[in-house]
């Protein structure tokens, strides 16, 4: 994929932002990506991969750990599944697909509730527990995301690595995004806070773990990849209906209107919400993934832009208010878009 760089300095309020918060967090280096118009806006890279004296600087092709922006990948597989028949339906019980599943802990628990963060669900060591009765309330929690990489795993018998490489990667090209179980050089470093434990590595490449890595232009790139719903070079790479079944709102509709809207993983913005992980000023229609690495990729197809920043930090140091900083960096967008029509 070949986009025409084109610097337009009414972007650099962003390279700002990026630059704040790379002194904020606990990092070594950073990089921020903005694709406007078919036209890439800013590319910057920031500091080195690590913080050994002899750390390769950050580059067009350093990949980043992306932490929970993985989700996107595995909501594109749960799109996929769904588009293609594997799975009937995404208000199915997650039971018809993994029936070994403790029946009393997972019996109201669909696949809607899994993608929207909604199923209710915690786990702590190896035991599941119900928080609260799925669909009623929205948690953070990764026992849902398991259960979802098996049931794409099972339904398709293919793992979401093999459907990303199938239907992304080897037709783009992307050689810079892929889930490693081993290190290399064009890996950053996670820089943990002082005394960090949560911390964790992984040697699967099914994509069911967190050990992925891209770099800041293929992130853009697969943000690119659904700004265009599939259409890239003059071709449907990916059939447009599984990019709109991702990137739609499927929050069940007894939720508070307060809490975050979800597509298939994605954060989507609908209706005004007070929390929100998309900035306020952030058009309707818009969709966001996060990470705790700060990588962040947010698609605003009414403005035709892709944004990606990101640190190779984990959590958030005392004193960073971490949802706040990922609001504004949107809002700082949408106030480069007006700067840029005040000029013209």
């Amino acid at each position: 994929m070949f986009l025409t760089y084109n610097r337009n300095h009414n972007f650099s309020p962003i390279l700002e932002h990026v630059n704040a918060t790379f002194n904020q967090v606990i990092c070594s280096g950073a990089s921020v990506f903005v694709i406007h118009n078919d036209s890439i806006v800013l590319e910057e890279y920031i500091g080195k991969q690590s913080n050994k004296s002899e750390a390769r600087i950050v580059k067009e092709d350093t990949q980043f750990h992306v932490a929970s922006v993985r989700k996107s990948y595995i909501g594109f597989a749960v799109a996929y599944a769904v588009f293609y028949g594997y799975i009937d339906s995404i208000d199915d019980p997650v039971l018809k697909y993994l029936p070994e599943l403790e029946v009393s802990i997972w019996q109201d628990t669909t696949i809607r509730h899994l993608l929207t963060h909604t199923h209710g669900l915690h786990q702590k060591e190896q035991t599941v527990f119900r928080e609260y009765p799925a669909g009623q309330n929205w948690t953070y929690r990764q026992v849902g995301i398991d259960a979802l990489t098996q049931i794409i795993k099972r339904a398709t018998k293919k793992t979401v690595s093999d459907i990303i490489h199938e239907l992304v990667f080897t037709p783009l090209g992307f050689s810079e995004s892929d889930w490693y179980a081993h290190r290399n050089e064009k890996l950053v470093d996670v820089i943990l806070r002082y005394g960090d434990t949560q911390w964790k590595t992984s040697e699967s490449t099914a994509g069911d773990k967190k050990n992925m890595y891209v770099s800041a232009r293929e992130l853009a790139f697969w943000g690119y990849l659904h700004l265009n719903q599939g259409y890239i070079g003059g071709k449907q790479i990916v059939p447009k209906e599984i990019i709109q079944l991702a990137t739609s709102v499927h929050s069940p509709t007894a939720i508070d209107q307060d809490l975050p809207q979800n597509g298939f993983l994605w954060f989507v913005k609908d209706l005004p919400a007070k929390k929100s992980e998309i900035g306020s000023g952030v058009p309707k229609g818009s969709y966001q993934i996060l990470g705790n690495t700060g990588v962040t990729l947010l698609v605003i197809p009414q403005e035709n832009l892709v944004a990606v920043r990101m640190f190779n930090s984990f959590g958030s140091p005392e004193g960073y208010d971490y949802l706040s900083d990922v609001r504004s960096f949107g809002d700082t967008l949408m106030s480069c878009l007006k700067i840029q029509s005040f000029n013209v």
